[in-house]
């Protein structure tokens, strides 16, 4: 991860029905959003839903060639094939990202932290801040939502790492 400079953040909210992707450019303190979006698979066998998240997640690298990929790390479920699920879908999406890319996670609480200023924030007040940050009016579904506050996390860390760099050297 380069902390200083332009960066082309691809973020990923897998899921095995819908997986949502925000794409932003931040460059200082400046996030533009690129794309945004949802991969909504039919419902068929999950066979298939596993193959279309993958290729699809393969043509927005194609597409939009982040420089960084960002998602949120998985949580604990009480339903343990919903859990099952999550991760292959999850799998599917991270195995399209090629190796000199890296993967940057965090933790769903991380991801609300940084774009809410609040841990246990609700979905609509992520979504609330995600447009304000972005300083975008159009309506975004939730899991695209979701995805562009992964990538607005990542920006924040990537910030961070200088200071964290000096702080710990």
């Amino acid at each position: 991860m380069s902390p200083v400079g332009h960066a082309r953040i691809l973020g990923l909210d897998p899921g095995s029905l819908r997986t949502g992707y925000g794409v932003i450019d931040c460059a200082g303190g400046n996030l533009t959003i690129v794309a945004q979006g949802c991969i909504a698979t039919s419902g068929g066998p999950l066979a298939d839903r596993l193959r279309l998240i993958h290729a699809r997640v393969a043509e927005l690298i194609v597409q939009h060639r982040p420089q960084e990929v960002a998602v949120e790390r998985v949580f604990l479920s009480k339903n343990a094939d919903s859990a099952l699920k999550l991760g292959q879908a999850r799998g599917a999406a991270l195995a399209a990202v090629p190796a000199m890319l890296g993967v940057h996670e965090y933790a769903p609480r991380a991801v609300k932290l940084a774009v809410v200023g609040l841990g246990g924030a609700e979905k609509s007040q992520v979504a609330h801040m995600v447009k304000q940050l972005l300083r975008v009016e159009l309506r975004l579904a939730a899991d695209a939502a979701d995805a562009l506050a992964i990538a607005i996390c990542h920006a924040h860390s990537r910030r961070l790492e200088p200071f964290i760099a000096g702080v710990s050297a």
